[in-house]
């Protein structure tokens, strides 16, 4: 083969070569423009979905809170009556008692 058309195909190949490089690149750039994109938005869902997890729980704190709450006012609701009819039963004993130490102070002193 001449030496020119060696130089020609050779020309040819490095020409085809170019091609495939720079399309190699731009398919390269491509792909990880696209994989950026994937990973944003499994950013924005994983975030989304960690946010609606933590609204999730607060809500059934709430809701815990408010469960034991309820039951801690109707334990002293409970507590409190319980206190005040032990109290009204023993008012005719202290009443007793009062007037029995105030007769005692009275003939005490006369």
């Amino acid at each position: 083969m001449p030496r020119p058309e060696v130089l020609e195909r050779i020309k040819t190949a490095e020409g085809e070569a170019d091609d495939i490089i720079a399309e190699a690149e731009a398919d390269r750039e491509e792909r990880i423009s696209d994989a950026r994109e994937r990973a944003e938005d499994i950013r924005q869902e994983a975030e989304e979905e960690a946010r609606a997890l933590e609204a999730d729980r607060l809500e059934d704190a709430r809701e815990e809170i408010e469960t034991e709450r309820d039951r801690i006012l109707e334990d002293g609701e409970e507590e409190r009556e319980r206190l005040r009819s032990r109290a009204e039963g023993r008012v005719d004993d202290v009443v007793d008692f009062v007037l029995e130490r105030f007769t005692e102070e009275v003939h005490a002193q006369t």
